[in-house]
């Protein structure tokens, strides 16, 4: 007797479960497609891919003159050696 009742409760709340499941998946589609009145609108097709091979052509020119990398790279060099100096003072 009371495995017919269970058997019946679980039916009913399973076909309750799949009306709902069924009720709000017709609704997402409509959802999806409204907008504010701001906004623009989703185009309906996507996009083209972007050109992920197409190089642009190689640079003539070294984008640092050699004189100022070499600059750039010796206040490079003596600032970490400051800050190595500094690390040892402070240990």
């Amino acid at each position: 007797m009371f495995a017919l009742w269970d058997l019946q409760k679980s039916r009913l709340a399973c076909g309750a479960l799949l009306m709902a499941a069924f009720a709000l998946g017709g609704c997402s589609s409509q959802l999806a497609d409204m907008s504010a009145a701001d906004t623009p609108a989703h185009p309906r097709d996507p996009g083209a891919y972007l050109p992920v091979h197409d190089l642009p052509p190689d640079r003539d020119q070294a984008i640092i003159p050699p004189d100022q990398r070499a600059k750039i790279e010796a206040e490079l060099a003596a600032a970490r050696d400051r800050q190595a100096v500094a690390a040892k003072d402070a240990k």
